[in-house]
């Protein structure tokens, strides 16, 4: 019988049984970036940068062991992420971040019932409460959302008395100040620089969404009127940075003069939608159209817009310290035309501010609110999510190489001189957080 031979041929699949998806590879690296961010904590709170090796931090400037910073991206914004991260993934260990930077606040807020600028445990809280620059608000927004999901009776008090903290300085007019208790000078004036009316806004609509008190409802409305009656008349018929009782532009700093101001225009018209959106009132509609034509009228020749207009002549306005008026950006001194901007880009905020405003006329209230809670901003997520992943280091940090940033000594204006070093970032890392729980509830 003759042999026979089976030809056997064997088929390689290429399918790697252990290789992960990018939606796992996102989960863990998210999970490792909050374990390692919540290991660098101070008393359970954050500053914006830190050395890989922990022995340097910093705030607006050096900060010691015992400070922590209020001010985003401070202790309420990373607080913040880890909330969300928590939200996306169920992560207990998120979780109990996000309870140890509220623990921490809760710890620094003064008998007013809010917070400055930073907080130093080495010390009792001051007796002062900020609104600039998202300080006191930001605290109670991390608060409030965080008392969605767990139930603390501490937690319920010093959002109690935040609250009644924001009813309480509450100017007749309806605006809020720049800080709080009267000062006597400037800050005691409403303001809209750095968005603190818009964010003592914002607050109180969260407020009133969550806890619905006729008081927090009672505030908004009269907050709203100040924004409408605070709009300056035409031809100019945009806001200031900042008013007197007399709802009149009123100077604060001495390079701050009394001007109309795109930025803070386009800020508030977002805020008017915002209170359409919420309360329904269709008046807070009417400032917008006549706001957004000045905008377009008063860009300048070299496509940019002035900080600050000067009342009636609509000319840019350049104010260094010492209310020393000059004519360009390139008279001012170093200090000023590095650390403030005189002159900004507004065109894509500008656009989006009416693509917004049409939206909402167009579709009506209630179907702008639907398709609000409906999309998600999907683009090149994949790609940013591979390159956040990669940037990962095998110990969960995102390290900032060769960072350059101005040399600030405490006290002194700033010469000019910069610093080199390599720094782990709290704004990096509550940019990337977002960015991977975006794509995870995708």
């Amino acid at each position: 019988m003759p042999l026979k031979y089976v030809a056997c041929f064997l088929v390689l699949i290429p399918y790697p049984l252990s290789a992960q998806s990018l939606e796992e590879e996102a989960a863990e690296a998210l999970s490792r970036a909050v374990s390692y961010f919540h290991s660098i904590n101070s008393h359970g709170g954050y500053v914006y940068y830190v050395t890989p090796d922990l022995q340097r931090r910093w705030g607006e400037s050096p900060a010691g062991p015992d400070t922590i910073e209020v001010q985003p991206p401070g202790t309420p914004a990373v607080g913040s992420a880890f909330l969300r991260a928590y939200q996306t993934t169920g992560d207990p260990n998120a979780l109990a971040a996000a309870k140890d930077a509220a623990i921490a606040l809760v710890k620094g807020q003064n008998s007013l019932g809010g917070w400055e600028h930073t907080i130093r445990f080495e010390r009792e809280p001051g007796d002062q409460v900020s609104f600039d620059d998202d300080q006191t608000q930001s605290a109670i927004s991390f608060l409030i959302a965080l008392d969605q999901e767990v139930d603390d009776p501490e937690l319920d008090q010093a959002i109690e008395q935040a609250l009644a903290l924001m009813i309480q300085s509450q100017l007749d007019h309806g605006g809020w100040p720049h800080k709080y208790p009267e000062q006597g000078n400037y800050h005691d004036f409403a303001t809209f620089n750095d968005q603190g009316i818009n964010d003592c806004i914002r607050v109180m609509i969260e407020a009133d969404r969550y806890y619905s008190q006729y008081s927090i409802r009672k505030g908004l409305e009269k907050a709203g009127l100040f924004l409408i009656r605070s709009q300056l008349p035409p031809p100019q018929p945009g806001w200031a940075q900042q008013y007197n009782d007399y709802l009149q532009p009123a100077w604060a700093r001495s390079f701050e003069p009394p001007s109309v101001c795109p930025s803070v225009t386009i800020n508030n018209i977002h805020t008017l939608m915002d209170l359409h959106l919420h309360l329904g009132d269709r008046r807070y509609l009417e400032p917008i159209s006549d706001a957004l034509r000045w905008l377009a009228e008063i860009r300048m020749p070299n496509g940019l817009w002035a900080r600050f207009v000067e009342i009636g002549t609509g000319k840019a306005l350049y104010y260094d310290r010492g209310r020393i008026r000059v004519n360009s950006v390139q008279e001012l001194s170093l200090e000023r035309r590095s650390g403030y901007g005189y002159e900004v880009d507004l065109s894509e905020k500008l656009d989006a501010a009416n693509k917004r405003f049409d939206a909402v006329r167009a579709l009506g209230r209630e179907a702008y609110r639907d398709r609000q809670r409906s999309q998600a901003n999907t683009s090149n997520l994949e790609a940013n999510v591979r390159a956040i992943i990669d940037q990962l280091d095998t110990r969960g940090r995102w390290v900032t190489k060769d960072d350059r940033f101005k040399k600030r000594i405490p006290g002194q204006l700033w010469d000019g001189e910069y610093e080199v070093t390599d720094r782990i970032s709290s704004s990096v890392f509550i940019r990337n957080v977002n960015t991977l729980c975006d794509y995870l509830k995708q």
